[in-house]
C-alpha cells in the first residue's frame, strides 16, 4: 500500500458537471499533533522539469542530502515535484520512465503531479508509473472525459508541523499537444482525456478554482498550487501567472514547465491579494524552496551550487547507469564539428527557431533510411548536442530520446505547405513544432503576421487570411505542388498522432518494408558514412535550407 501522507482516512468522490466543473468532496486529513521536538519552520521542497537529470547539477543525491539537512536542523519538510520527471534522457527512454520513479521512491517524495512529458511513454505506462510511485499524484484539471472526472484526486489536505495545508495539482492543458495527442484518444480519434482546455482559459481556471474552494471549505491554514504551466508567453492563456490573476484562495505558487528560475514573485490574484510564485529551473540546477514561518508568512528562494551528496542516494543512481553503461559508451562513429541543437550555452533553443547542422543531421538520417523523398522533423525532437570526437550510442539517444517509430506518408503539396506554415506561426519565438526539413527549402518572412488559426487544444484549424510567411518551396530542387502527393518520412508523432498539433495530413501510409526507430535510423546514417559525419555538417546554422527574414 502507497504512503498515504499521513492521511488515514481519505474520502474521494468527485462529481463533474460538463467534464470541467470539478466537485471535490473532502479529502480528509488525519490530525495528528506536530512531532514535540519539531521547532522549526515548515520547508517545502521541490523539484520540477528533472527530465532526466538524476545526476546533472545537485541531482537526486543532492536534493537527498539537502532534505536531510533541513530535518535535520529541525524543520518540518515536505518534498513534492512539479511534473516532467521521466523523460528528456537516455535512462528514462531504457527503462519508459521506471528507473526515475524507483530513484524518487528511495528520495522519499511526498507528493506530485504529471507534467506533459510524463505522458510520452504512452497513457498506459504513465499510469503504470503512476502506480509504482510511493507518493500520490493528484491534479485538479486532468480529467476522464468518459467517466467525467477527474483522474487523480484534485487536491490533499496534509497537516505538517502544526499546519493545516491543502496542495491542489494543475497540469497545463497544452499537454494535449505537447505530448502525443494520440495517447489521450480512443481507437476512433475521440478524445476520452482532457485538461480543462478552452479558447479563454476559464474552463481551467474554474476547475482550480473548485478545487481550492473545496479544500478551504475544510478549514486548512494554506492552500499550495502545485503547477506545471510555465510563464512563457506561448503557454497563455494557462500560465500559472493566468491563473493566479483568475483565482483566489492560492497563497503560493510552485510552478514548472518553462524551465525558469524564480526565485521569488509575487503576483496579485483576483481579489488584489499576494501570491508567491516560484520556479526552480531545469534538471535540478537549483532545488526550489519555500519555508512557512511561524507566523505564517511564505517566501521562497532557489538552493543552488549545493555539492553534498547523499550516499545511499549516489550508490541507487549508480545501480541504475551500470545497468546500461556499457551499450550507451559503445562508439558507433565521429565527427569533427560540433553538431548543434542549442546555443552554446546549452539552455537556449536554436532548432525550436531556425535550422541547425545537427537538425539537418537528423532529419537526413531520416530520409536516407526510409528512401522518401523529403523528411521533415519538429524541432522539439531534436533533444541534445554532439560534440567534435567520438560518438556513442548514448550521444545518438539523446538527440533522439523518444524511441520514436519511422514512417512515411503520402502528402499532398498543400498539406506539406500547410505544415511548414504551422511550424514557424511561432517564430521568432520557440515552437517545439517547427519543422527541420531533408530535400525541402522554403522562405520564411517574419514581417508578415501568421495567418494561422489553432483550435482550443492549439492545434493548426486553418487560416484566418490569404497571406503567408512561407514562400518558394522547393522539393529536391523543384517547385512544390500543391495536387501532388509526395512520400514524407518523419516520425508517427508528427505523421500520424498529430503531434504538436499537425493535423494537416490526411494520405495514406506508405509500405517501407520495414520498422525502424529514430535512434536505429541515426546508427545506419552514421554507418552510411562509414562512422564519419561529412564536412555538408561543419556550419552550425546549417546548409542554408530555410531562409529566414526578419
Amino acid at each position: 500500500m502507497k504512503r498515504s501522507l499521513k492521511a488515514a482516512a481519505i474520502l474521494f468522490a468527485a462529481l463533474v458537471l460538463g467534464g470541467c466543473n470539478v466537485k471535490v468532496n473532502v479529502n480528509a486529513p488525519v490530525n495528528d499533533p506536530a512531532p514535540e521536538n519539531k521547532s522549526g519552520d515548515i520547508v517545502i521542497l521541490y523539484t520540477n522539469d528533472v527530465h532526466c537529470g538524476i545526476d546533472d547539477s545537485i541531482g537526486y543525491a543532492g536534493l537527498a542530502a539537502y532534505k536531510k539537512e533541513m530535518e535535520d536542523a529541525g524543520n518540518t519538510v515536505f518534498l513534492v515535484d512539479d511534473g516532467d520527471e521521466v523523460q528528456g534522457g537516455t535512462i528514462g527512454t531504457l527503462t519508459k520512465g521506471e528507473s526515475i520513479i524507483r530513484l524518487m521512491n528511495d528520495v522519499a517524495y511526498d507528493l506530485a503531479i504529471p507534467g506533459n512529458h510524463d505522458f510520452d511513454y504512452g497513457m498506459d505506462q504513465f499510469l503504470k508509473l503512476t502506480d509504482e510511485a510511493d507518493y500520490p499524484y493528484i491534479c485538479a484539471n486532468f480529467m476522464d472525459l468518459i467517466k467525467d472526472e477527474p483522474v487523480f484526486k484534485p487536491y490533499i489536505i496534509e497537516t505538517i508541523g502544526n499546519r493545516k495545508i491543502a496542495f491542489v495539482g494543475a497540469t497545463t492543458p497544452t499537454t494535449v499537444t505537447s505530448s502525443t495527442p494520440a495517447y489521450f484518444q480512443d481507437e476512433d480519434g475521440e478524445f476520452i482525456y482532457g485538461f480543462c482546455q478552452g479558447p479563454d482559459g476559464s474552463v481551467f481556471y474554474d476547475s482550480i478554482q473548485e478545487a481550492v474552494d473545496s479544500a478551504v471549505s475544510e478549514g486548512v491554514d494554506n492552500v499550495i498550487l502545485i503547477a506545471h504551466l510555465g510563464i512563457a508567453e506561448d503557454d497563455s492563456p494557462y500560465r500559472s501567472t493566468d491563473v493566479i490573476a483568475n483565482t483566489t484562495g492560492i497563497d503560493a505558487v510552485l510552478d514548472g514547465h518553462s524551465h525558469t528560475d524564480v526565485a521569488m514573485d509575487i503576483v496579485k490574484n483576483k481579489d488584489g491579494e499576494d501570491v508567491v510564485l516560484t520556479q526552480a529551473g531545469y534538471k535540478l540546477a537549483a532545488i526550489g524552496k519555500v519555508v512557512i514561518g511561524a507566523d505564517g508568512k511564505i517566501t521562497s528562494e532557489l538552493i543552488k551550487d549545493y555539492d553534498k551528496k547523499d550516499e545511499k542516494i549516489t550508490a541507487d543512481i549508480a545501480a541504475e547507469d551500470e545497468k546500461f553503461e556499457e551499450m550507451l559508451g559503445k562508439v558507433v562513429g565521429s565527427t569533427d564539428h560540433d553538431l548543434m541543437s542549442t546555443k552554446e550555452d546549452g539552455d537556449t533553443w536554436l532548432v525550436r527557431s531556425s535550422e541547425t547542422n545537427m537538425a539537418d543531421f537528423v532529419a537526413d538520417a531520416y530520409r536516407s533510411v526510409t528512401g522518401a523523398e523529403a523528411a521533415i522533423i519538429n524541432g522539439g525532437g531534436v533533444r541534445a548536442n554532439i560534440k567534435a570526437g567520438d560518438i556513442t550510442y548514448g550521444d545518438l539517444l539523446s538527440v533522439n530520446p523518444f524511441s520514436n517509430q519511422l514512417c512515411i506518408r503520402r502528402v499532398k503539396g498543400q498539406e506539406l505547405a500547410d505544415a511548414l506554415e504551422f511550424g514557424v506561426s511561432f517564430a521568432p519565438d520557440d515552437f517545439g513544432g517547427f519543422l527541420q526539413v531533408s530535400g525541402i527549402t522554403f522562405d520564411v518572412d517574419l514581417g508578415v503576421p501568421s495567418p494561422v488559426k489553432l483550435d482550443s487544444n492549439k492545434m493548426f484549424e486553418g487560416f484566418a487570411s490569404d497571406e503567408r510567411r512561407v514562400s518558394n518551396i522547393m522539393i529536391n530542387g523543384e517547385p512544390l505542388e500543391p495536387d501532388r502527393e509526395y512520400e514524407v518520412a518523419s516520425i508517427e508523432y508528427i505523421l500520424f498522432n498529430q503531434g504538436n498539433g499537425f493535423t494537416m495530413f490526411t494520405g495514406d501510409r506508405a509500405d517501407m518494408g520495414r520498422c525502424i526507430e529514430d535512434i536505429d535510423a541515426l546508427i545506419e546514417y552514421m554507418q552510411s558514412m562509414n562512422g564519419k559525419v561529412s564536412e555538408d555538417y561543419a556550419d552550425i546554422s546549417g546548409q542554408g535550407r530555410i531562409h529566414i527574414k526578419q
